[in-house]
């Protein structure tokens, strides 16, 4: 049967589930009324079976007393007397020996008891007393089988329940178990096109092209969800081609006209086109100062807009030294204009990442740096090994970053309070950047405290090859 709502599965899902425990609950009640019955009908038994055995001998003795006042006084009252007496007796007697499997105490018993109703006035007092003894000894051997009896009854119920007792717990753990299978399997359907659709929002968040296809059986509600969900991939896919395109033709486009107002204000600043005087000497510095700003924004927005075209990492090995003496080689001219000092630690000869990713990450963590460190301070580069972690610390000297404020800097177009060397405002990417680039290596970048620098940015890039395939 094809449930076509979530409502209907959940429903369905509980009731099979309470189905088993339906199950237990009426054989427990249905057990323990059998117990109960029982148990009520061996107490009226064994209280009626102790009555007339109780009832037996107290006739027993009025039997004796009786035969013995009549032994004397010869009364014909007292022997009507005795023939009642042991007619009740009889009737007792007959019952409980009924009770019992060994015949020969009731056998006795009715030999005694025919010589009591026959017996005459005139029996020897010794022969009295010796039948009286045996029927003492009959009846009180008969108590005794019946007591055996009511023992072996009893210790017969105990075993029973016992036995029931056991069956209960077997079947409570067999039934309970077929609950617990019952709730597993019952979850896994419920789960199963939940799991679909966190497959969809995965493919969605990795912006994987092929997105599983949308499910022809479930709950009508999830589909109709799978269906939003393909749609919205749809329109989030144009709307990330539309900012790309965006991004890619904007960026170009600007750079064109501003490369040619840095040169005519060039040319202004080196009085080609005929002297200045200090205003417009002030103007044409605001005009420098807005370009390289402008210039500075356009670089870190393609920068950006090519990481975000970057689907997934290339990793490899490249050796450690290499790439750092041609990151320096590169920048050197920029640390030199700020009179900076590299210090490098390489404790790792072979780096596993992506280099291009890897490359930019330390770029703008220098460009951070020689921006917002102090001039002619040392920049310290540190990479050493933690476990299955490669980690990179990029320090510098200036001022120190707020606690509250660290997490804030690596979010795109947040920028820190302080003044940047170039008194260039910045676009608040660079950090994100470096944050961005060590996510999709699926490592991490934050901001720490270290006792030999103010400032300490730290990249964790794990090494480990089948997490990075």
């Amino acid at each position: 049967m094809q449930l076509s709502s979530l409502r209907q599965l959940t429903f369905v899902s509980f009731v099979v589930v309470l189905v088993p425990l339906a199950m237990l609950v009426g054989y427990s009640q249905l057990t323990f009324g059998e117990i109960g019955e029982i148990a009520n009908d061996e107490a009226e038994y064994s209280v009626n079976l102790v009555r007339r055995v109780s009832k037996m001998e107290n006739l027993s003795i009025d039997i004796e007393r009786l035969v013995r006042q009549y032994n004397i006084l010869e009364k014909k009252a007292l022997k009507d007397l005795i023939d009642k007496s042991v007619t009740r007796f009889v009737d007792y007697k007959d019952y409980i020996c009924q009770q019992v499997i060994e015949q020969q105490n009731c056998l006795a018993l009715d030999e005694r008891l025919g010589w009591i109703v026959n017996f005459s006035a005139d029996e020897d007092q010794l022969l009295l007393d010796a039948q009286f003894a045996e029927f003492r000894n009959r009846q009180s051997d008969l108590v005794v089988q019946i007591d055996a009896q009511l023992d072996e009854r009893i210790h017969e119920q105990q075993l029973y329940v016992s036995s029931v007792r056991q069956t209960q717990f077997w079947l409570t753990a067999f039934l309970v178990s077929i609950s617990f299978l019952l709730i597993v399997i019952g979850i896994n359907t419920i789960l199963k096109p939940v799991i679909k659709l966190e497959e969809v929002i995965s493919a969605i968040a990795s912006q994987d092209e092929n997105l599983p296809n949308v499910s022809k059986s479930g709950p009508k509600e999830l589909i109709s969800l799978e269906h939003k969900l393909h749609g919205l991939a749809s329109r989030l896919s144009q709307l990330e081609s539309l900012r790309h395109a965006l991004l890619r033709h904007a960026s170009h486009e600007l750079k064109t006209p501003l490369a040619s107002i840095k040169e005519g204000c060039s040319l202004l600043t080196e009085e080609v086109v005929g002297a200045l005087n200090e205003q417009q000497k002030e103007v044409l510095q605001l005009l420098n100062s807005s370009t390289d700003r402008l210039n500075l924004l356009i670089v870190q927005l393609l920068d950006y807009n090519i990481l975000l075209q970057q689907s997934k990492p290339v990793f490899c090995e490249f050796d450690t030294q290499t790439f750092f003496n041609d990151f320096i080689t590169d920048n050197r001219l920029a640390i030199q204009q700020h009179g900076n000092e590299i210090n490098m630690q390489l404790d790792i000869s072979v780096l596993y990442a992506d280099e291009k990713l890897y490359r930019r990450i330390v770029d703008n963590l220098l460009s951070n740096a020689i921006a917002h460190g102090s001039k002619g301070r040392p920049i310290d580069i540190r990479i050493y090994s933690d476990g299955e972690l490669q980690i990179l610390d990029f320090s510098n000297r200036g001022t120190p970053i707020e606690p509250e404020q660290r997490s804030l800097l690596f979010q795109p177009f947040s920028r820190g309070e302080g003044v940047r060397n170039d008194r260039v405002t910045g676009s608040g990417l660079g950090l994100s950047i470096v944050s961005d680039c060590a996510k999709m290596m699926f490592g991490k970048a934050l901001m720490v405290d270290v006792d030999y620098a103010d400032v300490c940015i730290r990249v964790q890039i794990p090494n480990n090859k089948e997490v990075s395939v």
